[in-house]
């Protein structure tokens, strides 16, 4: 999924992870994390990729707003 983002300025937070066999239950909690993340003020979206290695990029509409 695509994030849906403003004009520029905004930012971006990138959280790298590194999967393991043990994958039991990491869905359901990337699920839960996005969710917080969305009630934040100034949260504009998320975007996220794994294969082995998970990149997610979380956007914000400001500096300030950085604290998800």
């Amino acid at each position: 999924m695509i994030a849906s983002t403003p004009s520029v300025p905004y930012y971006a937070v990138i959280f790298t992870s590194l999967r393991t066999d043990i994958g039991q239950g990491y869905g359901d909690m990337a699920e839960h994390m996005v969710a917080l993340a969305a009630k934040q003020p100034g949260f504009l979206g998320v975007e996220s990729a794994r294969d082995g290695v998970g990149i997610t990029v979380s956007y914000c509409q400001s500096r300030a707003r950085l604290r998800f």
